[in-house]
């Protein structure tokens, strides 16, 4: 594949990919596993904290797969216009959420955005479905993993609150 169609087949690529690592890159930026962290109850079913990285990592992938598939079949306009805007929102609130509980130390914030977080992979993944089905199937586990994280973020919240 080579000239101007190798080069348009892979842009998707090369954009879906950076925009995850750059999202990715915020969020541990904004995850701070220090002193607080470690000084909160957690619930016993949370899983281990080196689980995390491997699970986002996995999402992050399956997500940017999402984004190329739905690129290629939407036809230009709007669909991909709302696709890369909810594409864009998501990456907001998923580092937002980071910014909230980890930096800032506010779980209870965080507790008031994460159903924002959530209904922007249901968003994706209803609009995806219009274009691939693959492409809104590969967020479905993004969209469980945000369900646990709201789960761990009320634990949270109940076993260590009030917070501030």
């Amino acid at each position: 594949m080579t000239g101007s169609r190798g080069k348009r087949l892979w842009k998707p690529v090369a954009v879906a990919a950076a925009a995850a690592l750059f999202v990715a890159m915020l969020g541990a930026l904004m995850t701070d596993l220090g002193p607080w962290y470690n000084g909160l109850k957690q619930p016993a079913w949370k899983p281990p904290d080196a689980a995390f990285g491997p699970i986002w990592t996995l999402i992050f992938a399956l997500a940017a797969a999402a984004g190329v598939i739905g690129w290629r079949r939407a036809a230009p306009g709007s669909v991909r216009e709302w696709m890369l805007a909810l594409f864009a929102l998501n990456g907001f609130l998923n580092v937002f959420w980071s910014l909230l509980y980890f930096r800032l130390h506010r779980p209870y914030w965080s507790l008031i955005e994460v159903p924002f977080l959530w209904l922007s992979v249901l968003a994706l993944v209803l609009l995806l479905w219009r274009v691939s089905r693959l492409a809104a199937v590969l967020l479905l586990p993004y969209l469980l993993w945000v369900a646990i994280a709201a789960l761990l973020n009320w634990e949270t919240v109940r076993l260590n609150g009030p917070f501030g």
